[in-house]
């Protein structure tokens, strides 16, 4: 079976929510030795955004995308020894914490962005979905974290993403970390104007933004 059909099939296993093709054609990826990034970016992940876009226009429903995820996170099981493999190939980027916003229990954009960051040698701290601004800070401080990641699917839960900002600020902790947003609804308009420090649409161009933040603060310190 040649690449891009296996890709073209993990892509429409996720918008099925079939979760045995998913299995299946992982395993696929494995025996052609395919680059298992590869499969996530250009296979998995965009079938769930496909699927995102569909759900935005009403065209598929929650529970539609609840069953994608099931199979996308199969996939991603089959797929995981090989990506452990890359991961352990590369040094330590940093550490970064990622979760959804308060009020927003999305996660399957935001899992995506984590694995993928996980491969590409980030240390990733996963706080989950519907997190209080002030955890988001706690949890930071805790695990020593580079980056903060704020995920929000929602238009009306965006302003969270600005609150952690603002808390930040009002700590006297801004300067500490470099804050990244995502989401279905965020842009870089947003991003701009709440005073974040990146955004990125996908999670392969959070991996760039990331490292170039990361490279200028390195370079500036």
């Amino acid at each position: 079976m040649e690449q891009q059909e296996i890709l073209e099939n993990l892509s429409m296993a996720i918008i099925e929510g079939d979760e045995d093709k998913a299995k299946e054609y992982a395993k696929e990826v494995l025996i052609g030795k395919m680059d298992p990034l590869k499969a996530v970016e250009q296979g998995l992940s965009k079938g769930m955004i496909t699927l995102g876009e569909r759900f935005e226009k009403g065209e598929v429903f929650l529970p539609d995308l609840l069953i994608a995820a099931d199979a996308f996170n199969i996939a991603i099981g089959v797929l995981k020894p090989a990506m452990e493999v890359q991961k352990k190939q590369v040094a330590k980027l940093g550490t970064v914490l990622i979760g959804t916003v308060n009020g927003d229990v999305h996660g399957i954009g935001k899992n995506i962005v984590a694995i993928v960051l996980e491969a590409y040698g980030f240390e990733v701290v996963d706080i989950g979905v519907d997190n209080p601004s002030l955890k988001f800070i706690e949890a930071a401080e805790k695990v020593k974290a580079d980056v903060i990641g704020l995920s929000s699917l929602m238009t009306t839960t965006m302003p969270a993403q600005k609150e952690v900002i603002d808390i930040l600020k009002e700590m006297s902790l801004r300067k500490k970390y470099l804050v990244v947003i995502g989401g279905g609804p965020v842009t870089k308009e947003w991003a701009d104007k709440i005073g974040a420090d990146g955004y990125a649409e996908s999670a392969f161009q959070a991996v760039d933004m990331i490292k170039e933040l990361l490279s200028q603060r390195r370079i500036a310190d």
